[in-house]
């Protein structure tokens, strides 16, 4: 395989720390969109003749590498058109429980409609307040993010599959946006029974794109209404009535979707063990050296465990001289945002820390 640098030109330009707002593609999913919208623009309806089998293709390489079952993955344009389905599939009254700030295509959504709410603090105690809730108010649903995007504070797989095996009837929906791309992940055997995610960050399959996987039983729960032209069409759907059926109701874009199958491709050729490898490093030295530094918050500092992604205490004058140094980031909060991922390297991270020290 060639050197990562040469599949991602914009890091032969930048030093690119903003994967939390929009990861990179990659040379192959270039190549794959650019042909499907050549072949569009070529032979017009017969693009989508074409590719109609890619969509079964993507839930298959999904099923494989998250190890589910590609017969429960719905596809979307985005994470929030599949979360918001799921939502209008509940029942209303029912006790769900968020976290406190947690992202706003999740809370937004749930707040808007006849749900009782209840929240649990995102901190460095955060698994023991969500324990706490669950103690005290029994949700029927619970609703979490795996990966804060604000600050990267990551919520301890452990402790969800545990609190799943104590409340087997509540039920447990994760957002794997910031999470899922960064290592591997087994969807079966986790104590989530519906988890989503967008696929232009971590997976970098670029923009347009999603999917939800589901365990099985979540049939006896769910009552989604998103029906259409599409929802029997393909194959997991040629029955009718099918879960995922009622998620499709519309045409999906096969440039858009199919950039998921190979995206994931990519990370296989990678190695997923290595890219997982590559990241705890990166985020390790990361961390190390931006407490070092006293640009992590004490919430951050006190958790065991973390993401790749870090909220640092810096303002606008920081974020601009960045800027002027072609690193690339976000400002989130109070602070800046940086995420570290595969592409990156040691080298990255010392410009960056050089900035931040000058």
């Amino acid at each position: 395989m060639q050197t990562i640098k040469e599949y991602f030109p914009t890091i032969q330009n930048y030093t690119y720390f903003n994967t939390p707002g929009i990861g990179l593609i990659s040379k192959d999913v270039y190549e794959y969109r650019k042909n499907r919208y050549e072949e569009l623009f070529q032979t017009g309806s017969e693009m989508m003749m074409n590719n109609a089998v890619v969509f079964s293709e993507v839930r298959e390489k999904i099923a494989e590498v998250y190890h589910a079952n590609p017969a429960y993955i719905s596809l979307h344009p985005a994470f929030s058109f599949g979360f918001n389905a799921i939502l209008e599939g509940l029942k209303p009254g029912l006790k769900i429980l968020l976290l406190k700030d947690d992202y706003p295509s999740i809370n937004f959504a749930v707040e808007a409609r006849d749900f009782k709410i209840s929240y649990a603090e995102i901190n460095e105690n955060m698994e023991e307040n969500i324990a706490e809730k669950f103690l005290e108010e029994r949700p029927e649903v619970f609703i979490f993010s795996q990966v804060q995007y604000l600050n990267g504070i990551k919520i301890d797989f452990s402790f969800v599959n545990q609190l799943k095996k104590e409340y087997p009837d509540t039920l447990f929906i994760a957002d794997g946006t910031q999470y899922l791309g960064t290592e591997a992940f087994d969807f079966n055997n986790s104590g989530i029974d519906i988890l989503g995610a967008s696929a232009y960050k971590w997976l970098g399959a670029g923009l347009g794109n999603g999917f939800f996987m589901f365990k099985p039983e979540v049939e006896e729960i769910l009552q989604p209404k998103n029906l259409g032209f599409g929802s029997t069409l393909g194959k997991y759907k040629e029955e009718g009535n099918t879960l995922i059926g009622k998620f499709e109701g519309s045409h999906l874009d096969p440039a858009n979707i199919g950039s998921i199958k190979t995206a994931l491709n990519f990370q296989q050729k990678i190695g997923i063990a290595k890219i997982e490898n590559k990241v705890k490093s990166l985020s390790k030295l990361a961390q190390t050296a931006f407490q070092d530094l006293g640009l992590l918050e004490n919430t951050v500092i006190r958790r065991s465990q973390h993401s790749s992604i870090f909220n640092l205490k810096a303002g606008q004058q920081i974020f601009e001289k960045l800027e002027e140094n072609a690193v690339l980031c976000s400002q989130r909060g109070e602070g800046i945002r940086v995420g570290l991922h595969y592409y990156n390297t040691e080298k990255d991270l010392e410009k960056l820390l050089k900035l931040l020290k000058s």
